[in-house]
């Protein structure tokens, strides 16, 4: 295994001993909505799709990047017709009110699974040969010669944007980074984790979605 870059220590631990982000404080959450403004709720279908629509793309999907042989990696569609792949959330906690709010921490999952992963649940990867840590699925079977990171996600409102923003948090540190983007020519853009510029983006129902006419890829 290639040993990971200092860049990417620091990007993981340079704030371990820091606080976490006001975004967190109790303060501050509400429950999540989707497009329609209903609640969104675990187990239910969502695409995540730009929260402007157009030239940033489309939804998400899986694919295969570097010299994988299963689509493995979270990909967000260059075409602003393409929903790509629902996902479901799943509240973390053993015990909860069964509501997602701002700063609930998560497991995603894609709705289906290529039959070459073991599970559709997201991790986070790191691909040292673009020098990022990536959103894929799986375990660290799925990702030979890469580190994999285990942690949860959270919802919070993108203040920089007209939508939400995903969050990854690595178990056992207060480490939280944004997902953001990165287009590496593969079909599609990456989900990495990023100080800079997170994906702005909104959940839109499965159904909703299908009506409008904008295609599914699974």
């Amino acid at each position: 295994m290639k040993p990971i870059p200092l860049s990417l220590c620091f990007l993981f631990f340079a704030f371990i001993s820091t606080k976490l982000p006001t975004a967190f404080s109790s303060n501050d959450v509400e429950q999540v909505l989707d497009v329609n403004g209903d609640s969104i709720f675990p187990g239910g279908r969502y695409y995540i799709r730009p929260a402007i629509r157009g030239p940033p793309g489309g939804g998400v999907r899986l694919g295969k990047t570097g010299d994988s042989d299963c689509p493995v990696t979270a990909l967000q569609e260059y075409s602003e017709v393409k929903n790509g792949i629902p996902v479901r959330f799943r509240i973390a906690a053993e015990v909860s009110t069964g509501i997602i709010f701002t700063g609930t921490e998560l497991d995603i999952e894609f709705t289906v699974k290529p039959h070459c992963v073991e599970s559709p649940k997201w991790i986070v990867f790191v691909d040292n040969e673009i020098g990022k840590a990536c959103v894929g699925i799986g375990g660290a079977k799925d990702h030979p010669g890469k580190q994999t990171f285990s942690g949860t996600f959270n919802i919070q409102k993108n203040s920089a944007g007209f939508g939400y923003k995903l969050v990854f948090c690595i178990k056992g540190s207060p480490t939280c980074l944004d997902i953001g983007r990165y287009d590496n020519g593969e079909g599609g853009r990456r989900l990495n984790l990023t100080e800079h510029e997170a994906f702005d983006l909104v959940f839109v129902p499965v159904g909703v979605a299908d009506s409008a006419g904008i295609r599914s890829v699974v």
